[in-house]
């Protein structure tokens, strides 16, 4: 699948529902549609997530510059994005009812056996943390806003108290994980912020 990621920052909460009205009534030709408000505790992640999946690259990129469209509107301030290819992995058998998509940056220069280690680590999450009802790890094609994105790292959860409790929380997280983002480990590859975004997972 070939997919888009856009985390929209709004002026007001009239732009944000003018906007996601225009998004909800544009045809993307797109086989799962997200167009969503966030939810409380994002950072970075703007007032809107848009996520489209479409069935190859073609339709996908032309569906690219009507989204891009509808995002240069004067009601959007800032927008950040990917476009990446991949499929999805199933995790724990329950209802994803959050989508959950996080935008990094890993430091140039950075050897590859090294992220393909950051990646490793990155995908034990789904083996422990059993509210992660389906992921997905990929590698950014095309980056769009703040910084030049490598990766993409998207999961479906059970609800909100699964992403910021047994995932934000688990053992294999601090353990693991956030060794690649902590500025005082010696480990750590990811220098520029992140984009934490999370909202209903309500595909059109």
């Amino acid at each position: 699948m070939y997919s888009v990621i856009r985390l929209a920052e709004t002026v007001d909460e009239a732009g944000r529902d003018d906007v996601l009205e225009a998004l909800r009534r544009t045809d993307f030709g797109a086989e799962r549609v997200i167009t969503e408000p966030t939810l409380p505790g994002v950072r970075n992640g703007g007032d809107i997530l848009v996520h489209l999946q479409f069935r190859d690259r073609d339709t996908g990129a032309a569906a690219v510059a009507a989204l891009d469209e509808v995002l240069g509107r004067p009601a959007v301030r800032h927008c950040n994005g990917a476009t990446y290819s991949g499929t999805a992995t199933p995790g724990a058998d329950a209802s994803g009812t959050v989508y959950r998509t996080l935008l990094l940056r890993v430091r140039p220069g950075t050897d590859e056996a090294t992220v393909r280690r950051f990646e490793d680590d990155l995908r034990l999450l789904p083996r422990y943390v059993r509210t992660i009802h389906s992921w997905q790890l990929s590698r950014v094609e095309e980056a769009v806003g703040a910084s030049p994105w490598t990766h993409v790292f998207e999961q479906e959860f059970t609800d909100v108290d699964g992403l910021m409790g047994p995932y934000l929380m688990h053992p294999i997280h601090w353990a693991y994980v956030d060794r690649w983002f902590d500025p005082e480990c010696p480990d750590m590859i990811v220098r520029d912020r992140v984009c934490h975004s999370f909202c209903r997972n309500e595909p059109r």
